[in-house]
């Protein structure tokens, strides 16, 4: 990992998990924290487990990880965030709960969307990596010509086998 952004969107892919793993665990103990809680907590449980390897993928730049991450959480947050956005437009009245559940939904969309596309962006510039420091000794055919034709010398040496 070169980039300073795919260090910064593994920071908060991980910083995001332990925040989920804090709600969890306080819905699971009937903890208020704002009203921010796990919408079915053995299914978080299993987002939280499915997490780990997505994290470790996206730290080794494999597009599986980053695709992985992008659908679980877009499976599970999209869901409640449209759900959400449903109410909201029906007219209902938002609770500070809600909103922040809502909040909470849109940042991991975001936090996955994110993810996905700076792997897509990193992809096409490992296919075709460009590094000013060496291209101009190993992607230079004029000058290997020239090399070549410089060195067209033969092996004089007398070699001797005793």
């Amino acid at each position: 990992m070169k980039n300073f952004s795919t260090w910064l969107l593994a920071i908060f892919m991980v910083m995001f998990w332990l925040f989920r793993a804090i709600v969890a665990l306080c819905t699971q103990y009937s903890v208020d924290i704002l009203g921010i809680v796990a919408y079915n907590l053995n299914i978080e449980i299993i987002i939280a487990f499915l997490t780990i390897p997505c994290i470790v993928f996206v730290i080794r730049r494999k597009l599986v990880g980053s695709l992985a991450y992008l659908l679980i959480y877009g499976l599970y947050f999209g869901n409640h965030l449209f759900n959400g956005i449903i109410t909201m437009v029906q007219g209902e009245a938002l609770t500070m709960e809600v909103s922040l559940n809502l909040l909470s939904d849109f940042v991991a969309i975001i936090l996955a969307l994110f993810v996905f596309m700076d792997m897509l962006v990193d992809k096409s510039r490992k296919a075709n990596p460009i590094d000013k420091k060496t291209d101009w000794y190993f992607k230079n055919e004029k000058y290997d010509e020239e090399l070549n034709a410089r060195d067209s010398r033969e092996d004089k040496n007398q070699y001797k086998f005793y």
